[in-house]
């Protein structure tokens, strides 16, 4: 699977340094053991899954030493298997052993959670219907978990809060309905922008796709409910000579084969990035890796 590569952003760059001086701190002071050292190690699968962060270690292990060198053998998004070899690196050995648990740290969460995602993404196979992330990610790490998301074979939904605008049960409440919120973000947000309803109920859901919503998200809806209240929504669209596009959300990730055969056009979970375990990866020192 061809996954558009990890853009390293100056803001990417500077968090990677951070990460970093966290665990250095005031230096390594198992360093002296190494002196003058030179090594090569692998980094080896130790579970089943889907790979995801090596993009990172390079540009990581350089800001430590730029003598180290790392050799991918490996791309993001691809299965592995237990046992298999991921990438080799080679350099002085201080900065080897310096950088390799940030690094390592890093590809375990971001693999565990193209692991995830796969899963899911299997369970929707020949339904044409994609499984999208949320908002519900760690702090400081969104970008990086959005792109394993996408290793894993799902789509992003927003980044952040001016991607779109997605009016929610609060918002409903405060703004006073459907018709007024949706009207309201109409009339100032830039005219490229999308207006996405989250409806609790089938009136909601009507109502926004009468007020004009590019998207609905219906939410924590049932298998049974979506495969009736679906293509009334899409009827009522056409009726309005315009389109919808319907997502649910607060769904069973088990039942996620059930929910692909109601005609929705997305399912959105944050399961992959908020549930997954991480994918354990460990790293080996040898002499005959390179």
């Amino acid at each position: 699977m061809a996954v558009p590569g990890l853009m390293l952003t100056p803001q990417l760059r500077q968090q990677l340094a951070d990460w970093l001086a966290e665990d250095l701190g005031r230096g390594d002071l198992s360093a002296p053991a190494l002196a003058d050292a030179r090594g090569q190690a692998r980094w080896i699968a130790k579970a089943a899954g889907v790979f995801c962060g090596g993009g990172l270690v390079g540009p990581l292990f350089a800001l430590l030493d730029p003598a180290v060198t790392v050799r991918l053998l490996v791309r993001d998004g691809e299965p592995v298997e237990p046992g298999q070899g991921l990438l080799d690196l080679q350099g002085p050995a201080a900065a080897l052993v310096a950088g390799e648990r940030t690094a390592l740290n890093l590809a375990m969460r971001l693999s565990g959670i193209a692991t995830a995602t796969a899963a899911l993404v299997a369970q929707l196979a020949g339904t044409g219907v994609r499984l999208a992330d949320t908002r519900k990610t760690t702090p400081g790490l969104r970008v990086l978990e959005k792109y394993a998301v996408r290793c894993g074979g799902g789509i992003n939904h927003r980044l952040g809060l001016d991607d779109a605008a997605m009016l929610k049960e609060n918002h409903l409440a405060w703004a006073g309905g459907v018709s007024a919120a949706v009207a309201a973000v109409r009339a100032a947000a830039p005219w490229p922008a999308r207006v996405i309803v989250e409806a609790e109920t089938e009136a909601e859901a009507e109502a926004a796709v009468r007020a004009g919503a590019d998207g609905v998200l219906l939410d924590e809806f049932s298998p049974a409910a979506l495969s009736v209240l679906v293509p009334r929504l899409r009827d009522l669209a056409a009726q309005l000579s315009g389109s919808v596009v319907l997502e649910a959300s607060g769904v069973q990730p088990d039942l996620l084969a059930a929910y692909g055969a109601t005609g929705i056009d997305l399912i959105s979970t944050s399961a992959p990035i908020t549930r997954a375990p991480w994918l354990d990866i460990s790293m080996r020192y040898a002499n005959d890796w390179v």
